[in-house]
């Protein structure tokens, strides 16, 4: 996440909120303002800024990328397994529809499950629905922009008309 703290284990709010003496405003912040990539990078939630820092030698940087890209593999993984395999890996929403860099790093490594990439198409995709998969790719890896404003729009008037 840029700003929220993820996957945690419960116990740690509570030693937090007692080894930091804050309250649930507090713990509220520092979970979903300073932590994420934000908090582990001390530099941003912006992943262009991440990846410049990391590239001029920030470790944070380069350890708050890493530690995203471990989590996306992470995910992919488990839902495939969950699901029983998987047919397609799609990108979307700002971090999947406009940094490639992520788009290759999450899928590095995964060829074992028949998941490979087109480095260079990936490469000129930025915010258009296209298929980035390797030739030869057992998975498709697709990259769908998204209007999550609209989304959000469309399901609010859903829920208004009902009232």
């Amino acid at each position: 996440m840029g700003t929220r703290c993820g996957d945690i284990d419960p116990a740690i709010v509570t030693f937090l909120m007692q080894k930091e003496g804050l309250d649930t405003k507090g713990i509220d912040s520092l979970m979903n303002k300073k932590s994420g990539v934000m908090g582990v990078s001390g530099v941003s939630s912006d992943f262009r800024d991440l990846y410049t820092a990391a590239d001029e030698g920030n470790k944070r940087a380069r350890l708050a990328l890493d530690m995203f890209i471990y989590q996306c593999k992470k995910f992919i993984g488990s839902y495939a397994a969950a699901m029983g395999g998987v047919d397609a890996v799609v990108f979307t929403a700002g971090i999947g529809e406009n940094t490639y860099q992520i788009r290759e790093d999450a899928v590095e490594g995964l060829a074992f499950m028949g998941i490979e990439i087109n480095k260079e198409m990936n490469k000129g995709t930025r915010g258009v629905e296209k298929n980035v998969s390797a030739a030869g790719s057992k998975v498709q890896v697709l990259v769908i922009p998204t209007n999550e404003e609209l989304a959000i729009a469309k399901e609010t008037e859903k829920l208004t008309k009902k009232v």
